[in-house]
């Protein structure tokens, strides 16, 4: 249980940070309390979006994977990132990524801030 919290306010943050440097990723709310509230659900969609959907397209995309030597990853995870948009907007949270390459630069900002926030935070179960 406590790895799963600790995935999840990673995700939190590293989605805070995305929505900090790019202007086409955005989070609207009333307060800080609402905005921090809807970035805690949806790192909560994210990690099941990236659990539930995502082994799946590696396994389907796993040719291009291999011929690209794993950078193909990084447009998996856009499409992760952009899925957990529009499922946002269908729960109607104030979470919107505008456009592919808003994405694309998204899902790397998110990788390299998750896996720095992993190495941090503790990972005990």
């Amino acid at each position: 249980m406590m790895n799963f919290l600790v995935k999840t306010l990673a995700n939190a943050g590293a989605l805070a940070v995305a929505v900090w440097l790019l202007d086409k990723i955005t989070l609207t709310g009333d307060s800080t309390a609402k905005k921090a509230g809807t970035l805690l659900v949806v790192a909560l969609i994210f990690g099941l979006v990236n659990v539930l959907v995502k082994p799946l397209v590696q396994l389907l995309s796993l040719p291009l994977l291999i011929l690209t030597l794993g950078l193909f990853t990084l447009i998996v995870n856009a499409l992760m990132l952009l899925l957990t948009s529009w499922l946002a907007d269908k729960l109607d949270l104030s979470f919107h990524v505008e456009g592919f390459w808003t994405a694309v630069l998204g899902a790397l900002i998110i990788s390299i801030v998750s896996w720095a926030l992993n190495v941090i935070l503790p990972d005990r179960d």
